[in-house]
């Protein structure tokens, strides 16, 4: 296939050690900050005390509790909030989770109707207060990319949006922040990031050696990761799994080539559902969904074998490859291994795609709802 794609990322980054001081640079002392945060891991890491220096001298409230699925319900708090208070500026500062609320916040603070429209695909984006990320967790690239999934508790939903408008202005990247990491946080942040590179690249052979390559580079060191996960502790290490997360869902290697992410829409409703973790729901999805889908994606697996774990001609072998990776970070991919999972899986799931438009999905819109039954019974061994 040819190339054909339009690429912008505004997202100014600072990485390294200290960098936080560094987001003065992008704030004015007129502006009124709200800070956003979650449920406070980030005053025993002083992460907090970072931030609160920095803003020294500038105008600033702050909102926490966003959840590690950021619901509509808390975040419709904070849109109170910033109407309230005439907030014009959002500094997310935590994970993934905390940045995608922050995005919403930001859309939805500006806009006179429910922002939950956005979500349910009945309102566009059209304007979005400015934001800036401080990323205390690696694992979904949303500090530099226009994606943001909200979770709505009442109804058990899990829904994407993505805007040009919810891009953060910056983004700070402090790897040594991430010391008081669970192992079970970091082994999340690396599946996600190898199933986000994963949907962008294990789908079609294409013409561009540029994004395979640079996709390849990226599945390698996460499995290099996995490999030394005994190093995990180390600064290199860490810095290391923030750079390859940032780069693994920044726009750049899924521009102009196809996409799959049928194995996000059907963790997502995992996720809604049973609260297994969004990186969890993608482990058990994702071997079975390669192992239905196999002839259909069987050249990028052979490629993948070959460039990443120097595995040739046999693609099953590279499917065993991803699950043994995730199990050496603790990660099971047995969807039966998970305690809030109930004998109702195929009775909530299939309906709920059904009524969220996920009736044909992946690269090829040819992954029906009969296969998704198929995928999810093959992951409940």
């Amino acid at each position: 296939m040819s190339l054909v794609y339009d690429y912008s990322n505004p997202t100014a980054i600072h990485f390294g050690k200290g960098q936080i001081a560094s987001i003065v640079k992008h704030l004015s002392k007129d502006n009124k900050i709200l800070v956003v945060y979650g449920g406070g891991s980030i005053k025993n890491n002083g992460v907090y005390d970072e931030v609160k220096s920095a803003l020294e001298g500038f105008n600033w409230i702050e909102f926490s509790g966003v959840e590690a699925n950021p619901s509509y319900e808390t975040l419709s708090k904070a849109v109170v909030l910033v109407k309230e208070q005439k907030v014009d500026f959002i500094l997310a500062v935590g994970g993934g989770s905390v940045i995608d609320g922050s995005k919403y916040i930001a859309a939805a603070s500006l806009y006179d109707g429910d922002g939950w429209d956005f979500l349910s695909g009945t309102a566009t984006i059209e304007k979005a207060l400015p934001l800036g990320a401080i990323l205390t967790l690696p694992a979904t690239g949303s500090e530099s990319n226009t994606n943001a999934v909200v979770s709505k508790k009442s109804t058990n939903e899990k829904r994407f949006f993505a805007s040009p408008f919810v891009s953060p202005l910056f983004a700070v990247l402090d790897p040594s922040v991430m010391s008081t990491l669970s192992d079970r946080q970091l082994a999340n942040g690396l599946v996600d990031a190898f199933v986000h590179t994963c949907e962008q690249y294990l789908t079609c052979p294409n013409t561009s050696l540029l994004h395979d390559g640079y996709a390849e580079t990226i599945l390698r060191g996460l499995a290099k990761l996995a490999s030394t996960w005994d190093n995990r502790k180390d600064a290199v290490w860490e810095e290391n799994l923030m750079l390859l997360a940032n780069q693994a869902l920044n726009g750049f290697i899924g521009s102009g080539v196809a996409q799959d992410w049928a194995t996000h829409m059907i963790g997502h409703e995992l996720t809604a559902f049973y609260g297994v973790d969004h990186a969890q729901s993608l482990a058990v999805v994702q071997p079975q969904l390669l192992r239905v889908m196999i002839e259909q994606k069987s050249e990028k697996l052979a490629q993948m074998g070959e460039n990443v774990f120097g595995i040739k001609n046999d693609n099953e072998a590279v499917i065993v490859a991803i699950e043994n990776m995730y199990h050496s970070v603790g990660v099971t991919t047995n969807l039966n291994d998970y305690e809030t999972v109930d004998n109702k899986v195929i009775e909530n799931i299939i309906p709920s795609l059904e009524a969220h438009g996920m009736t044909a999905i992946g690269e090829n819109q040819n992954i029906t709802l009969d296969i998704c039954e198929k995928i999810l019974k093959m992951a409940m061994k």
